[in-house]
């Protein structure tokens, strides 16, 4: 059983090849990032600096929930109070995103007087086009955003006067992993409200005029209740503007699109989906693992785990898949996998059938957690983590590790 880093994915261009690295995200590398502020202005920041690799702190009195999940999980490091100029101290660069224009005109005032990299606003306006990227001016030692794109500059739509809801499926975490439609839906939304899975260095590539709002849930933490984000959407389309609701994975799979939808029309609200890459296939893939194989596996199967199989709220004949033979995908699992191993192999599958635990998929802590039915039975291993897609099945052989 191992669980190890795997190399990140290089996401392709829409012709095929592999995509140029950005030159800042080189530069920032494995390099300490300060964000000042912890509100929907420094989500996208924050984002863009995670899948850069940088090591960041967030400098804030309280936290978004995408960013509390962030912290939680350790991928950033959080200082809960207001902003000090020693918060600089040992920073490569960075990022003024507290939502106040006094604090952020004085948070890059001390960067050039210390010589920390600035990235300039909150957020750094739609690029001009694909090939667009900040440039560094070496005299005053900050980044440079392209100009933001203006909405009187944008084709007109013929919903805009009503305005209208777009549910976009953002794909395993990863901008490079968003479908282009899903992309130009975000980027040309007066408002768009975001899941902590979802693609969240996007959202650094918004303008300053497009309120970002954060619905996150945290498993067995601070969430949005359904009620309140389906009302989001519908006060917000009503007010006559372009709602974005950017999901991680596809809005249809175990994301409560349907319910969304369906809140939207009740409220005579225009809406429509842009479907998205579902973790429970790119994130096994991004593994090495493919769901199907030709001549081992003719099927596979996508299951919440967030009920178990003695739950009274599961729906799922777990005994029927225990005998069916076909992968086995899981998602929302991770308390309840040993229940579920339990559940299959007393339902007849093999007790070592090898399983595969892929966590962070699409992003740069991406990494896999082998093992076999008769060990996750035994109990949860505390390798194992959200956010994880399990996958059960003879193709988990395949992982890479």
């Amino acid at each position: 059983m191992t669980s190890e880093p795997l190399p990140q994915a290089v996401p392709a261009t829409e012709h095929g090849a592999p995509a140029r690295p950005d030159p800042v995200e080189v530069l920032l590398a494995g390099r300490p990032a300060l964000v000042v502020g912890g509100g929907p202005a420094a989500i996208g920041p924050v984002g863009r600096l995670l899948r850069a690799r940088a090591r960041v702190t967030v400098v804030a009195p309280a936290l978004a929930t995408s960013l509390e999940d962030l912290a939680d999980r350790g991928l950033l490091t959080w200082t809960p109070r207001d902003y000090e100029r020693r918060d600089l101290d040992g920073m490569l660069v960075v990022a003024a995103a507290s939502g106040s224009e006094g604090t952020d005109a004085a948070v890059l005032l001390d960067a050039e007087t210390a010589g920390v990299l600035a990235m300039a606003g909150a957020r750094r306006g739609r690029p001009r086009d694909d090939d667009a990227r900040p440039a560094l001016d070496a005299e005053t030692q900050s980044f440079e955003p392209p100009e933001p794109a203006r909405h009187e500059d944008r084709p007109a739509s013929p919903q805009t006067a009503a305005g209208s809801v777009v549910l976009v499926g953002g794909g395993p975490g990863s901008p490079g992993l968003i479908t282009v439609a899903g992309r130009e839906a975000v980027l040309s939304a007066d408002v768009v409200v975001v899941d902590r899975l979802a693609p969240l260095a996007l959202l650094d590539e918004l303008g300053p005029e497009v309120e970002v709002v954060d619905v996150s849930k945290i498993p067995r933490g601070r969430f949005t209740p359904q009620e309140e984000i389906n009302a989001v959407l519908v006060d917000r389309a009503r007010a006559g503007r372009r709602v974005a609701r950017l999901k991680g994975g596809d809005p249809f799979v175990f994301g409560r699109g349907m319910e969304e939808q369906i809140a939207c029309a009740e409220a005579g609200v225009a809406c429509e989906v842009v479907p998205g890459v579902t973790s429970a296939v790119s994130a096994p893939e991004l593994a090495g693992i493919p769901v199907t194989h030709r001549g081992l596996v003719q099927g596979f199967a996508v299951i919440s785990g967030h009920a178990a199989p003695d739950d009274p709220r599961s729906t799922v004949d777990w005994d029927a898949l225990g005998r069916s033979g076909v992968t086995l995908v899981v998602l929302m699992g991770v308390e309840t996998l040993p229940r579920i191993a339990r559940a299959l192999i007393e339902a007849g599958r093999p007790a070592e059938t090898p399983t595969a635990s892929v966590m962070d998929a699409a992003l740069p802590t991406q990494r896999v957690h082998v093992s076999t039915l008769a060990a996750l039975a035994d109990g949860a291993p505390p390798e194992v983590t959200a956010p994880a897609v399990t996958v059960i099945g003879e193709v988990a052989r395949f992982a890479r590790s």
